[in-house]
């Protein structure tokens, strides 16, 4: 049986996300090619009507990641006190238990980096979020520094939080990061 050329590029986006979800949630070398495509009701060997490789699907994802995490961003930025409404969504419990739906960097770039396997569309994403953040700065002098401190801050604070197993130590390590982010960045004071 034939499918129309739509058929081919509904599916081939629905590859696309659910590998995006997938390789956020679980990681790039823990999401297996077979599972995904089962996950989807396809074949293995039809993932290679889409994709030449599992490296060209990891660069589409993390495309499609950086893209999604663009028009948050944006919106965040168009708001009242971003840099702050940044800080407090990145920094909530809600990201932290849908890793398929969020950030990328907390899990990819750490496994990316750690293969020797940096990419490109990871570098578009950091710059990305560094000259929001440095914008919500109101580009002060020091804000490219402060935006990376920032940054760093909040995939750190993320990612650890998302390893410990006690909850309350979790909290403490995004509500922390959180409060001082807000405090010593923002003329707003930290609402918890």
């Amino acid at each position: 049986m034939r499918y129309s050329e739509d058929h081919k590029a509904q599916t081939h986006q629905r590859i696309i996300e659910e590998a995006a979800r997938l390789f956020r949630r679980d990681g790039v070398g823990a999401t297996g090619l077979q599972p995904l495509m089962k996950t989807l009701g396809l074949t293995h060997g039809g993932f290679y009507a889409h994709f030449k490789s599992k490296d060209e699907l990891v660069e589409t994802a993390l495309r499609h990641s950086v893209e999604k995490l663009g028009a948050s961003t944006r919106a965040i930025a168009e708001g009242e006190k971003p840099l702050a409404t940044l800080i407090r969504q990145y920094l909530s419990s809600a990201h932290r238990a849908n890793p398929g739906e969020g950030c990328p960097l907390p899990t990819m770039s750490a496994e990316l980096g750690q293969r020797g396997e940096p990419s490109p569309t990871t570098d578009e994403m950091v710059r990305n979020r560094l000259a929001s953040i440095e914008a919500g700065l109101g580009g002060d002098e020091g804000a490219a520094d402060q935006s990376v401190l920032i940054l760093s801050a909040m995939v750190g604070a993320l990612l650890l939080s998302r390893s410990v197993s006690d909850s309350e130590l979790s909290d403490r390590l995004l509500k922390t990061t959180r409060r001082l982010l807000i405090e010593q960045n923002t003329d707003e004071v930290a609402k918890q």
